[in-house]
């Protein structure tokens, strides 16, 4: 495999990763705006849902935590894969 196709390659799975980033930021911001995508797979805890006493059913993600926790750190990876791509540039 040649320099150029692993340059290629590279800069491909970056440009995969800022697509799917800018995904997640605008699905988050539709979530807090109108409550759209609130069970979306990107907001899933890692070890175990929150699920209501009342009724059984998974809690939704709570809002402060989408736009202090979640955005925030996308938005850092975003900047970085950019940055990497235009050194790759």
């Amino acid at each position: 495999m040649s320099k150029r196709a692993a340059l290629n390659r590279s800069k491909k799975a970056i440009h995969d990763r800022i697509k799917h980033l800018e995904d997640a930021i605008v699905k988050s911001r539709e979530y807090l705006e109108n409550g759209k995508h609130a069970h979306w797979h990107g907001f899933q805890p890692w070890f175990f849902d929150k699920v209501k006493v009342k009724d059984g059913k998974i809690a939704p993600p709570h809002k402060d935590w989408i736009r202090n926790v979640f955005i925030p750190r996308n938005e850092r990876a975003l900047r970085a894969a950019q940055d990497r791509l235009d050194k790759l540039s």
